[in-house]
């Protein structure tokens, strides 16, 4: 007998057999990833004392490890679940962007949608961590290399042109605009104006959500900050004021679902049809050992999800077990889809007993 859906603190939840079920279809789905990629470096040290030229420490470096950051770990991610993802983005003729074409093609990822922009900067976040071997590492410094404006135009139309011809044979299309240039609101239209199939369109974007606004958007995925940034207003612990900015950017943007993540509150998804919003308790611990990227998971699992024939309800509530569980990994992480369904039959387990 299947467990019957339950209410968690009066907000109901979804068959945990089914939600298994569209998880084990993942493998099947091709999606495309269309934004900024990020490369986010680690740089691991030891404090050895305090510098002579100013009252500094001086971290003696021990190791540099590179993950994939902003639109590229959304990549990783739809990956590590399983899915054939195409990433179709533009990084600079440099360093950072060598390695994150290296990276993708040592983890068996397509970078043919790659497109490299000659004097162009790929986005970079180098994290610095100070610890001793046996420590946790903790973060002392973040320098940011940004370029100063968006790539040029050519390396943005021929990046058009790989989107128009992935998306021929895609499952899905996820948006991850970090503001760097790659994804606009225009590109995103004439795209999915040539197509000729209707397909889940998934947005996450840090800046300017709602320029996206009858782009043919049907869902997006704003943690609170942003939505509180878009609607000029601090939401906090009052959810009718959350309400009331959710619904509001539903009906501007004219989507069909909007699903806002809160840290340790969880999400809330508001859905159009009934203007419907179900709160959902943050999966597992609130205390989140890093929340690096997990904006990124929760697209991915999320658009995944809608690919594999989820109602927005069932997609909330897969990102919410994929978010609650990749906030518990240090630095940029991802979840796999075994992770995935161990943790799903760990709650059949649980509800069974």
């Amino acid at each position: 007998m299947k467990p019957k859906p339950k209410k968690k603190n009066g907000a109901p939840s979804a068959d945990l057999a089914v939600l298994g079920e569209i998880v084990e279809r993942f493998s099947s789905k091709r999606v495309v990833l269309f934004g900024d990629f990020v490369s986010d470096e680690f740089q691991y040290g030891e404090i050895s004392r305090v510098s002579r030229e100013a009252p500094v420490l001086i971290l003696r470096h021990r190791e540099t490890r590179l993950a994939p950051g902003g639109g590229a770990n959304a990549a990783n991610n739809f990956s590590a679940l399983g899915a054939h993802v195409a990433a179709i983005t533009v990084v600079g003729d440099d360093a950072s962007g060598d390695a994150l074409i290296h990276y993708f093609r040592d983890h068996h990822m397509d970078t043919s949608g790659v497109v490299r922009a000659k004097g162009w900067v790929t986005p970079t976040k180098a994290r610095f961590l100070a610890g001793w071997t046996h420590t946790t590492a903790q973060q002392v410094l973040r320098v940011d290399r940004e370029p100063g404006a968006a790539p040029p135009e050519a390396s943005l139309k021929k990046a058009f042109g790989k989107l128009k011809a992935k998306l021929r044979s895609a499952d899905a299309l996820a948006i991850s605009d970090y503001g760097f240039g790659v994804a606009s609101p225009n590109s995103v239209r004439s795209a999915l104006d040539s197509m000729k199939r209707d397909v889940p369109v998934t947005l996450d974007a840090r800046f300017g959500l709602n320029g996206y606004a009858k782009a043919g958007i049907n869902s997006a995925t704003p943690n609170e900050a942003e939505l509180e940034a878009l609607h000029h207003t601090p939401i906090g612990r009052n959810t009718e004021e959350l309400k009331r900015c959710a619904l509001a950017t539903l009906e501007e943007m004219k989507l069909k679902a909007l699903l806002v993540t809160r840290g340790r509150d969880g999400m809330a998804l508001f859905e159009r049809e009934g203007e419907r919003m179900t709160a959902i308790p943050v999966h597992g611990s609130d205390q989140a050992v890093d929340v690096t990227g997990a904006g990124d998971t929760v697209l991915a699992t999320y658009t995944l999800a809608l690919a594999s024939g989820a109602s927005y309800l069932e997609a909330a509530h897969l990102a919410n077990i994929a978010g609650g569980m990749v906030v518990m990994k240090r630095g940029t992480a991802t979840v796999t889809r075994q992770e995935l369904l161990e943790a799903i039959r760990q709650e059949i387990s649980g509800a069974a007993s």
